[in-house]
């Protein structure tokens, strides 16, 4: 986010000359129907930084196009996508931010007979299959080259979090708290499923089919790799909505998932908010979204056919990219792994030498961060 979530190892990217127009650059807002994005001030009663009117003003002018251009997309396309059918069943890649899920991502995204969502197409899920093109050869100056997190490439053509697309798509997710990182954190229900109204429930999957048909017929014959960490307390609503889905699970040392992630939910609110970040409440809520994903995520799992889901740890991921993914690609049966095992290992050997954020962490913070989560320290194998 300038808006990507991210987990390193990831190579280097090439020096570019910053956007010169930092107030101008695309927020995911930019993408939403007027109608979602009113009701986004209006429920957080317009508490706008003046320093952020600009901005607010702008995609007020920019959102009515993402109607007119979602409507003619819709009269092209739109018997056609509804006819869809999703014959090959999605997998998906969780586990908590900061736990190497971008990593994973984009090193199996490298397999041709997988597919994932660009960053444009998580942006403009309304209308990018008419201006896909046009943004991506001519607004590429729009976007950084590097994430504000953790240095990691970015670009309209680089994979990225379908969490987005539902944002964009007015859907409920916690994403929602980027916009006014100062107000209490919207839709953490959505983090477990426990406690989702009927109608915010119906509004979400609605979001999720209609964006994975829309990708499905975007990419037809190709399986759609998708990656998002909420999704993680997600897995038996995924199950029901996409039949015989796998799922890769990430685990990472919590002692590096809370600063990072902390450092994380930052730099976005830094880049994406309506208001200028105070952090206040920030460390808490850190604490709660693990513990929330993962109550849904190990209550959920007992339900699921087991050969469904597939745990790897980060730090064996990192020691031996090729060899851990080919054990992903036997366990949960995708396919012949020797077709993509060669692009893997050259990536792979290509990232080997970028270097991790370093996080100092003192006793007492050490002492919570184990009290806080000691149910994942004890099930992942993190004593």
């Amino acid at each position: 986010m300038t808006a990507t979530l991210a987990s390193p190892p990831a190579p280097k990217p090439a020096q570019a000359k910053a956007n010169p127009y930092p107030w101008y650059s695309p927020r995911f807002w930019h993408g939403m129907r007027p109608a979602a994005w009113w009701a986004l001030l209006w429920r957080h009663r317009f508490r706008i930084h003046p320093l952020r009117w600009p901005m607010a003003f702008l995609i007020s002018v920019i959102n009515p196009i993402n109607t007119m251009a979602g409507a003619a997309q819709r009269a092209r396309f739109g018997r056609l996508i509804d006819q869809t059918r999703i014959d090959q069943p999605p997998v998906f890649i969780i586990g908590h931010w900061r736990s190497g899920t971008t990593y994973l991502h984009e090193l199996m995204h490298l397999d041709a007979r997988f597919v994932s969502p660009t960053t444009y197409q998580c942006f403009a899920p309304h209308h990018f299959l008419l201006t896909e093109w046009l943004m991506v050869s001519l607004g590429r100056w729009l976007l950084p080259k590097q994430r504000p997190m953790d240095n990691m490439a970015a670009g309209w053509d680089r994979p990225q979090e379908d969490e987005f697309a539902l944002l964009t798509l007015g859907a409920p997710t916690p994403y929602l708290r980027m916009a006014f990182p100062n107000d209490p954190p919207p839709y953490s229900e959505f983090l477990d499923m426990q406690g989702c109204s009927a109608g915010d429930l119906a509004r979400f999957e609605r979001a999720l089919v209609d964006f994975v048909k829309l990708l499905t017929f975007a990419s037809p014959g190709k399986r759609l790799l998708l990656k998002s960490p909420p999704h993680t307390g997600r897995i038996e609503i995924l199950t029901r909505l996409f039949p015989g889905a796998r799922f890769i699970h990430i685990t990472r040392s919590p002692y590096s998932l809370f600063p990072s992630t902390t450092r994380l939910w930052h730099s976005i609110d830094e880049v994406q908010g309506l208001q200028f970040p105070k952090d206040v409440g920030l460390e808490e809520y850190v604490f709660d979204c693990l513990n929330r994903m993962y109550r849904g995520f190990e209550d959920q799992r007992q339900r699921l056919d087991p050969a469904a889901v597939y745990d790897v740890r980060y730090e064996d991921l990192v020691a031996d990219p090729v060899g851990e993914i080919g054990q992903i690609y036997e366990s949960l049966g995708l396919g012949d792994y020797s077709a993509a095992r060669n692009a893997i290992a050259v990536a792979a050997g290509q990232q080997k030498d970028y270097k991790t954020n370093k996080h100092e962490l003192d006793e007492s913070l050490k002492a919570r961060i184990r009290e806080r989560w000691s149910g994942y320290f004890e099930r992942y194998g993190y004593e």
